[in-house]
């Protein structure tokens, strides 16, 4: 279902139309609900983790690290910090511990303080800090040596490509209805309110299926129960 099709799907659930559910009232309300489907999918996802299928590269920057610098900004869009790796001077990638300053027993400005190969990372806010920060190139490879794995949200929708027909939410086609609903939801609620339990009623039900459907995508990995929880094979 593209997304001029769920244009006219989310119209077509409250009797509007172009004038009366302006393209930029719909567009805004179509990309907030894109957002919410993928936060609930990356919510029950297990270890073949989600990604929006539009996006052509894979949820893994790399950035060049500077000589004592210890805090490097990630992008907004990236939901949640999976996995940080620096390249050491031998061009190996060494994965990086993560820690939290509570967790310290010295104020963090004194925690491996001296320049070298980090071994440790926060995550404070958009920041990432590296303990200790990097060294002038003894130990690491500063052109581009810090990769950073994530989540992230939507590959939203533009208008030229809902004009054009060009573009599928990037998650399992028979959900992509639900974007219609939710779109729909905020004018049902203010000029159709008879038609709002119907509507939530589906959400909820398209909903419950994601959940169903990304919660459960690892059949081919036999789960064993045993002491300590459930492990994988």
């Amino acid at each position: 279902m593209n997304g001029s099709v769920i244009f006219a799907e989310s119209r077509l659930l409250v009797d509007a139309d172009s004038v009366s559910y302006a393209n930029a009232d719909l567009l805004r309300r179509l990309n907030t609900a894109y957002e919410e489907v993928v936060a609930l999918i990356l919510g029950v996802d297990g270890l073949w983790q989600f990604d929006d299928t539009n996006y052509t590269d894979f949820p893994i920057g790399t950035t060049t690290l500077v000589n004592s610098q210890q805090d490097y900004t990630f992008a907004a869009t990236h939901l949640e910090i999976e996995g940080v790796s620096v390249l050491d001077k031998d061009g190996i990638w060494k994965k990086l511990r993560p820690i939290d300053d509570k967790q310290l027993s010295v104020d963090p400005i004194e925690f491996q303080k001296t320049d070298g190969l980090p071994t440790y990372y926060d995550k404070q806010g958009r920041s990432i800090l590296l303990y200790p920060a990097p060294d002038n190139g003894v130990s690491v490879t500063l052109a581009s040596g810090l990769k950073v794995f994530f989540k992230r949200t939507a590959d939203l929708f533009t208008q030229t490509q809902v004009d054009a027909a060009s573009k599928e939410p990037g998650f399992a086609s028979p959900f992509h209805v639900i974007l219609a609903y939710k779109a729909a939801l905020p004018y049902a609620q203010s000029y159709k309110k008879d038609r709002v339990p119907m509507i939530i009623n589906e959400i909820n039900r398209l909903e419950k299926g994601i959940t169903k459907h990304y919660g459960r995508r690892e059949q081919d990995r036999r789960k064993i129960m045993s002491m300590s929880g459930i492990t994988f094979r």
